[in-house]
C-alpha cells in the first residue's frame, strides 16, 4: 500500500516557477491588506489636526482665531470627503 503513494516529480524549472508564482501572489495580497490597514489608520488618526494648524499659523507669525482653525479643518475634511466620493465612483 505504502509503495503506491503518489510521487510528484518536478523539474527544477517547474519548482522555481511555482516558488516565483507564490512569491508574486503573496506580495500582491500583502500590498492590498497593508493598504486597507493604512487607510483605516489614516481615517482614525488624520495627519493634520487642529493643533497642527495652530502651530503652522503661529510659525507664519499669525495668531489664529478658533473660527479660522475650524474653517481650515472643515475645508480639509470636505476635500477629503470629495476625494473619497470620486474614488468610490471610479469603482
Amino acid at each position: 500500500m505504502f509503495s503506491m503513494i503518489l510521487a510528484i516529480s518536478l523539474e527544477i524549472w517547474q519548482f522555481i516557477l511555482i516558488i516565483v508564482g507564490v512569491i508574486i501572489v503573496a506580495a500582491i495580497v500583502t500590498f492590498f491588506i497593508f493598504r486597507k490597514v493604512f487607510q483605516k489608520q489614516l481615517e482614525k488618526n488624520p495627519p493634520i489636526t487642529e493643533e497642527g494648524i495652530r502651530a503652522m499659523m503661529n510659525q507664519m507669525g499669525r495668531t489664529p482665531s478658533e473660527k479660522q482653525v475650524r474653517a481650515i479643518m472643515r475645508s480639509m475634511n470636505e476635500a477629503n470627503d470629495k476625494a473619497k466620493a470620486e474614488r468610490k465612483n471610479k469603482k
